[in-house]
């Protein structure tokens, strides 16, 4: 009999990638891990030593996978890979910056800005059909781990996405409710068997982060 009680899933951004240093959409581009990308990797790992978890899922795009490797190492776990994770394909601006592609054509970049639902970039995938495909693939994980808590690896676009469509948030609005998602920063997410959720933490560094000199 199939226990009846929430998952915690404990969201994680992969780390900094190549392009993302310079703002440039990854999607479903398979960039790699940039120093700092992989420090962030490392500083997970060592949040998972500290705080257990009983699995550990990733989107199949190498920059998550990598990310994910110190704390799979940290807790003996084997990592696996959830196709429905992986990012959202950006179409044209695969590569380039937002700021490129308003040059070119400002009106199309007005309009994304404006409503990236409804006026997504050309040639990319829907971002209403990516956020169901998010949602699916949670809740898939959430099933195979009833009562559990779950690590899951994955991106910046699809998980705010998904985060608007759990809790009820018009998916328009995840560029303004969710502006950034940090690279390896953990947002807490409860998912009961009914399909409900509960966001209890976002964004929180998976280590503290360095401070400045003090004041004089």
């Amino acid at each position: 009999m199939t226990t009846r009680t929430s998952t915690t899933l404990l969201l994680a951004r992969h780390g900094q990638t190549v392009w993302h240093a310079e703002n440039r959409y990854a999607g479903v581009s398979d960039v790699p891990l940039t120093g700092t990308g992989r420090a962030q990797a490392e500083a997970l790992g060592r949040w998972a030593a500290a705080h257990p978890v009983d699995a550990i899922w990733t989107s199949p795009l190498s920059r998550a996978v990598v990310t994910a490797e110190p704390a799979c190492r940290a807790l003996g776990l084997t990592p696996r890979r959830e196709p429905g994770l992986r990012e959202c394909d950006f179409g044209v601006l695969e590569g380039r910056t937002l700021a490129e592609f308003a040059s070119e054509d400002p009106a199309a970049a007005a309009a994304y800005r404006a409503d990236p639902v409804a006026h997504p970039f050309p040639g990319a995938e829907d971002p209403a059909a990516a956020a169901a495909r998010g949602v699916a693939a949670l809740r898939r994980v959430a099933a195979r781990h009833p009562g559990g808590r779950v690590l899951v690896v994955a991106h910046n676009t699809l998980l705010r996405l998904v985060l608007c469509t759990l809790l009820s948030i018009p998916a328009r609005e995840y560029r303004r409710v969710f502006p950034r998602l940090r690279n390896t920063a953990l947002s807490e997410l409860r998912l009961a068997p009914d399909g409900s959720a509960a966001l209890l933490s976002l964004n929180v560094p998976c280590e503290p982060e360095p401070r400045g000199p003090s004041a004089p």
